[in-house]
């Protein structure tokens, strides 16, 4: 049953573009079902989570990760009374905008496109969903919910400041209230997000063998996660003792996200979704607690794995590969796909030739990239990949 400050389906501000709504599913359900079915969600599942896709089959992708996102999502929704078809669709649909590469990619289309207004993923999210996802015979984009669009465009919070210009160009046609916070929904999305991440990272970077379950096993949180699972099976096997230990973290965070919530609610005593949005602060968070150790085992990530020689040397490599493509498609717009060949036509200055190519690229897939440099351009070669890795 869901609580007087979920997001309920009847009272949805609706789409941009009024349809006619289904019979058997909720506004939210449509949402998350558009999402699921559009070619951006499609080529998530190659492009880089923190190793490059080509670099092992059981690496997390932007695909896998995003389905651990909603699951943890509809799991603590679920226990707080909140809309499950909303928190799923905003979980499903948080990095549609990354390019490939993942943030190293990011950082290059950032760079790049400083000139003509930036790049933001979250940003770039929104253009995909409103605009670039052509398929509709009556709008372009996905026609998503006001709420769906607002907890994409601020599920990390309020959206201040210079706004990159894909934010910008849509807010403009259709108010999102950047200003405020986001729903519950999209707050327990982003913080399944973290979640996530904490989770599964630890488990890649032990399958690469960037560190080891002794090192693991010493830091906060795991060390008691560990303690636990040699107290109950004292003769388990290395892979089955990380696993249990890595599951056990998995619902301390997951238990202390829910915990905090509660307590935070209670405090705020909201009455509404609306209530939520202006409480002046996130109602979806850890303890202070567990956010001090989390930022342990983060700073342990980001030495030993996110910064690891082999990580760090590839990000060179894919650097160029953007670095090369972007200028190579902005002077010889020809090379460019047919379909996009009509925009390209009616851009009127570099800027707008500048926002085409950064959408042709940021939707590529890692392998995608990697082959259309070396057809385009050739010339270098990969960097060994990062670790050991089993094919599958």
């Amino acid at each position: 049953m869901l609580q007087p400050y979920a997001s309920h389906p009847g009272v949805s501000r609706g789409r941009l573009f009024p349809e006619e709504e289904s019979t058997f599913r909720s506004c939210f359900q449509r949402d998350r079902d558009r999402i699921i079915h559009a070619s951006a969600f499609r080529r998530l599942k190659h492009k880089t989570q923190v190793f490059i896709e080509h670099e092992g089959d059981y690496y997390r992708t932007r695909l896998t990760h995003s389905i651990e996102v909603a699951q943890v999502a509809r799991t603590i929704a679920g226990t707080l009374g909140l809309n499950s078809e909303l928190t799923e669709a905003v979980a499903l649909a948080h990095d549609l905008g990354h390019p490939p590469f993942g943030h190293t990619g990011e950082d290059a289309l950032e760079r790049l496109m400083a000139p003509h207004g930036g790049f933001d993923h979250n940003a770039q999210a929104i253009r995909i969903v409103t605009s670039l996802e052509r398929h509709y015979a009556e709008f372009d984009g996905l026609n998503l919910t006001w709420e769906t669009l607002e907890g994409i465009a601020k599920h990390n919070g309020p959206v201040t400041g210079d706004l990159p210009y894909s934010l910008a160009e849509y807010n403009a046609r259709h108010d999102l209230e950047l200003h405020t916070y986001a729903s519950a929904e999209a707050q327990v999305a982003a913080i399944a997000d973290d979640v996530a991440y904490n989770h599964h990272d630890l488990h890649d970077g032990l399958r690469a063998e960037l560190f080891s379950t002794d090192e693991l096993a010493e830091l906060p949180i795991l060390d008691r996660c560990f303690a636990e699972v040699d107290r109950k099976y004292p003769d388990l096997n290395y892979y089955r003792r990380r696993h249990e230990a890595l599951r056990r973290f998995f619902g301390i965070l997951v238990e202390d996200v829910i915990d905090e919530c509660r307590r935070i609610l209670g405090e705020i005593g909201p009455e509404s979704a609306m209530d939520v949005r202006l409480a002046g602060r996130p109602v979806v968070r850890f303890t202070e607690p567990l956010w001090r150790d989390l930022n342990v085992i983060r700073e342990f990530l980001f030495r030993r794995m996110y910064r690891a020689p082999a990580v760090v040397e590839m990000r060179k490599h894919v650097t160029q590969v953007v670095d090369e493509l972007f200028p190579l498609f902005m002077e010889r717009t020809e090379l460019l796909p047919k379909q996009w060949r009509k925009d390209v036509a009616e851009a009127q200055d570099e800027t707008a030739l500048a926002r085409i190519v950064c959408d042709y690229i940021s939707g590529m897939t890692d392998r995608f990239a990697l082959q259309e440099h070396q057809r385009l351009i050739g010339g270098i070669e990969p960097p060994p990949p990062v670790g050991a890795f089993e094919a599958g």
